[in-house]
């Protein structure tokens, strides 16, 4: 069973950080793009970053370029997001997302990805 499954969320003040973790199981990812996700209330899910299966590419929205860093080690099937300097608008539920193919044309779109997380809460407070 294929399982994504995040970890680190928390409540934080505006300007901290946090650094969360999404570990697969199940089958290796090591080949695919890997992506993290958002949604706030009441809003659509929507691309945080992205990176291809050997880290070399990534992508990243504009709101969070320069303050969040997306990385993976695929000896542990597992990706990362780093993020500093985090704002309340930040505040959502974080997912993590495993792509169908090594690095897409539009990693930014979640129709790129065939396997997600259950999500983690991310709240930063003013």
């Amino acid at each position: 069973q294929v399982q994504l499954v995040e970890s680190g969320g928390g409540l934080v003040q505006a300007g901290g950080s946090l650094r969360l973790s999404c570990a697969a199981s199940g089958r290796t990812f090591s080949s695919v793009a890997m992506g993290w996700f958002r949604q706030a209330a009441g809003k659509e899910r929507a691309v945080v970053a992205a990176i291809s299966w050997s880290g070399f590419s990534t992508y990243y929205a504009a709101s969070v370029k320069g303050r969040f860093t997306i990385s993976r080690d695929n000896a542990k099937n597992t990706v990362y997001l780093q993020m500093n300097s985090l704002k309340p608008e930040d505040t959502a539920v974080y997912y993590c997302a495993a792509g169908s193919t090594s690095w897409g044309p539009r990693p930014f779109m979640p129709t790129e990805y065939d396997y997600w997380g259950r999500g983690t809460q991310v709240t930063v407070s003013s």
